[in-house]
């Protein structure tokens, strides 16, 4: 019998002992959730972008989109996560509220850097300083915490990657992607996430319809006009060269956004599950609205996969601000209502002579920067006060209450938080791309754009079965391979020019 008894007690005890904070069920979902977000950026727009591309780009789209992912990562633990969810920077302390909101925005502005490499930064318990007097204390390591928004910060330059395909130089995209994640995307992170000046003052982004949505949607744009057009031929022959690898990416990208806003609440909680159960209820009506106007009003009249995806994505950003602060049937109808205001500027605001001068390659700036932008002004008119996120520390509701619910100041307070994303994110990206350019070309030669992926990386997509030659950096070797007209008598050609 007390054999039985020491398993029975053996069985019941915690699956820890060194950190009694943690909840293994809400740790468990936050590292799955940060992982579908993951899936989004690799392989998800890899592939999806990868697809949208002509085939002379697969190599340099996919490696950019991998690049990208991993620049972030580096600069996130080092110094760029502490900036966008700690402390105040410029709060001493003794600091107290000032009634000049100025002086009340620079304060709550942007977080002091600080690295999470230390045991302590990784398995203490999560901390977000200005959001804890206000949300329950988090039942995860902090660990989770900067993993789930490290992937939200990596996805954010991969989406306005977008805009500059096909011409962008490698170099120039390695170093803007850190300093753009440090400068720009921190601030979008800590004025309405890391409990800083738009938080305070209400305004809400369930999980990045304007911290990432928007922000994508400014930068893509102002770094498609400083860096140039594509070359004409590519402009001119700007078709998918595979539908099928767009389908594999659009999907991970619907199905991985599950992880996008089912993971913010931070908790396994039936808010999460709302969150997710309206971001695809959304994302079906913004899909299907989209098609719909294809077929009645599209210059073809028919309904189109490209659409389709278009129809998606919109939905999916639309939500985004608002999955875990509406109903269904404001989910529902904030992707109809976003879905047909994009198509409506896809397909008469894209003939204005000022839009038609930026060669925004993928469009991002309608279905991220327009969808980010007005889904997050219709949380300010559905936001449902029933919706609760989690009870506060005090025990009240914490949710948001729209127009409709009898708060329209809301509508203001997202328009006044979007315009300071906007003007924010434009300005940094124009100074860092001014900066680079006094010491490099931000676009590729001419030549390189003709040539594509074995110019630019010594490598193609989907090479030739004879004779193409393969540039592997530090290699030697020799191949054999079919012998065209031109090679040696040997059937053999040299490979890299070795180490």
């Amino acid at each position: 019998m007390q054999h039985l008894l020491v398993h029975l007690q053996a069985a019941a005890a915690p699956s820890f002992s060194d950190k009694p904070y943690l909840n293994t069920g809400d740790n468990a979902w936050q590292m799955t959730a940060a992982t579908f977000v993951a899936l989004m950026s690799v392989p998800g727009l890899a592939v999806l972008f990868g697809g949208l591309v002509q085939k002379k780009w697969v190599v340099n789209t996919m490696l950019m989109t991998f690049a990208g992912f991993a620049a972030v990562l580096i600069v996130w633990v080092l110094w760029a996560y502490h900036m966008g969810f700690g402390s105040p920077l410029l709060r001493g302390a003794n600091w107290k509220p000032s009634s000049d909101p100025i002086t009340n925005f620079f304060a709550n502005f942007i977080g002091r850097p600080g690295t999470t490499l230390s045991s302590t930064g990784e398995e203490a318990q999560a901390s977000i300083p200005l959001v804890n007097p206000g949300m329950p204390a988090f039942a995860l390591p902090a660990a989770s915490v900067v993993y789930f928004q490290f992937v939200f910060a990596a996805i954010t330059p991969l989406l306005f990657l977008g805009s500059v395909l096909s011409r962008i130089k490698f170099k120039v995209w390695v170093i803007f992607v850190p300093l753009w994640t440090s400068l720009a995307y921190t601030v979008n992170a800590f004025l309405l996430w890391g409990g800083g000046y738009w938080a305070q003052q209400g305004a809400g982004d369930f999980s990045g319809g304007y911290v990432i949505h928007l922000a994508a949607g400014t930068t893509g744009f102002v770094a498609a006009a400083m860096i140039g057009p594509r070359i004409k031929k590519d402009r001119e022959k700007a078709l998918p060269h595979s539908l099928p690898l767009v389908a594999i990416g659009a999907g991970i990208v619907w199905l991985g956004w599950n992880g996008f806003n089912g993971g913010d609440p931070y908790f396994a909680s039936a808010n999460a599950a709302a969150a997710i159960i309206n971001t695809n209820m959304a994302t079906a009506a913004a899909l299907l609205t989209w098609v719909l106007w294809d077929v009645f009003l599209g210059p073809a009249k028919k309904p189109t996969f490209l659409g389709a995806v278009n129809g998606m994505v919109v939905g999916l950003v639309a939500i985004t601000p608002s999955a875990g602060y509406v109903n269904g049937a404001g989910a529902l109808l904030i992707g109809a209502i976003d879905s047909t205001i994009v198509w409506m500027a896809w397909t008469y605001l894209s003939r204005a002579r000022f839009m038609k001068k930026v060669d925004d390659a993928m469009g991002v700036v309608y279905t991220h920067g327009i969808a980010g932008f007005f889904g997050g002004l219709l949380l300010g008119v559905f936001a449902d006060p029933t919706v609760v996120e989690y009870q506060s520390v005090a025990g009240s509701k914490i949710s948001l209450r729209g127009a409709l619910y009898g708060h329209p100041k809301q509508v203001l307070i997202q328009l006044l938080a979007a315009l300071t994303i906007i003007m924010w994110d434009a300005l940094v990206t124009f100074v860092i791309l001014k900066v680079i350019s006094f010491f490099t070309p931000l676009r590729m030669s001419d030549e390189d754009c003709e040539i594509g992926d074995l110019a630019v990386h010594g490598e193609e997509g989907y090479p030739e079965t004879e004779g193409v030659s393969r540039i592997l950096p530090g290699y030697g070797e020799t191949i054999g391979v079919p012998v065209p007209s031109a090679a040696p008598a040997d059937g053999s050609i040299t490979v890299g020019g070795g180490a």
